[in-house]
């Protein structure tokens, strides 16, 4: 029986680390920098959040410490529109923290410190499973599988789960090299494409897991994996999107001068499972992605640029078929 503070179906459930995020005021390194701004970050959060923001129903999960810290995050992804009833709080271990460091017209430095935090110490047991049989969509990414055994033991239940009750399976890499050596990585996370409905990698990533950035050779080594949906995220060039029937190139949004890019690689994949949910097309969906993706880098800070429905759909230029 499906617990009460959820409804009874949900588009999408999600779980992993959100850290609190503090944003330089200025340039240069952090030992001149005094002045922070303070929000959130978190890949599968950041999923959430975006989802959220294009209508739909959306939970997201992880463990959080029992301070101020855990606290605010958790008031913030519930402040979005998203379910936050299946956190767990964790009296032992404190919530991470990441900062940035920011030079002028490159991607920022980032810091974390996130080591023994109390998502890094999500269990098995911390799963809700009826909660994830709640959703349509369980989306999860090769940070949480970095984080610890105990974590990667987690992912693997839920996708199994997921797998067992007919749930798509979503998965980003999200290789994280501060976190985990690629030689560590690549096994792991080739193991669970192999059990993943839709898969969105990078080009980088795929050089990293499979020896090549070429997007069509990437879609194929992941479809023969067993993956039914490869979106290849192509930064400013668009997506490469394939499944074992088709094959669709999709040109990306120009962003002149881009604020940040940090959660692009969130809002390309929210926008193309929003568009996966609504029935688009492959097309449309990879359309959709790109302008959330792009829209993202409009704003500083992980989440604070995706847009809502009617945002990106002024941003596309279309009013009508992205309704469906």
């Amino acid at each position: 029986m499906v617990q009460a503070g959820f409804k009874d179906s949900m588009d999408l459930v999600t779980f992993g680390e959100s850290m609190v995020l503090f944003n330089p005021d200025s340039t240069g390194p952090l030992r001149y920098v005094h002045n922070f701004s303070k929000s959130i970050a978190g890949a599968e959060s950041n999923v959430a959040i975006a989802l959220a923001r294009l209508g739909h129903d959306v939970g997201w999960f992880s463990k959080l410490g029992n301070d101020e810290f855990g606290s605010y995050i958790k008031s913030i992804i519930r402040g979005e529109g998203v379910d936050v009833s299946r956190v767990v709080v964790d009296s032992e271990n404190n919530t991470g923290l990441l900062f940035k460091e920011r030079f002028a017209h490159v991607d920022p430095n980032v810091y974390y410190y996130r080591k023994n935090s109390a998502a890094s110490n999500m269990t098995i047991e911390d799963l809700d499973l009826d909660y994830i049989r709640s959703a349509k969509i369980l989306h999860v990414t090769g940070i949480t599988l970095a984080l610890s055994e105990n974590t990667r033991q987690a992912v693997y239940k839920a996708v199994e789960f997921a797998k067992a009750n007919n749930i798509l399976v979503s998965f980003d890499p999200n290789i994280r090299l501060k976190l985990w050596s690629i030689d560590k990585a690549r096994p792991t996370i080739l193991d669970i494409i192999q059990m993943t409905d839709i898969v969105f990698p990078g080009k980088e990533e795929g050089k990293l897991l499979l020896g090549t950035d070429n997007p069509k050779q990437i879609s194929e080594a992941f479809l023969n994996m067993g993956c039914k949906t490869v979106a290849t995220k192509l930064g400013k060039e668009g997506c490469y999107i394939t499944t074992k029937h088709q094959s669709e190139e999709v040109r990306g949004y120009t962003v002149e001068k881009p604020e940040d890019t940090v959660g692009a690689g969130d809002g390309f994949a929210a926008g193309f499972l929003s568009g996966i949910l609504k029935g688009l097309s492959l097309r449309e969906c990879g359309q959709l992605a790109n302008a959330v993706g792009a829209m993202a880098t409009l704003v500083r800070g992980d989440m604070e640029g995706f847009p809502t429905l009617d945002q990106v759909k002024k941003f596309m230029g279309i009013e009508e078929h992205i309704e469906r």
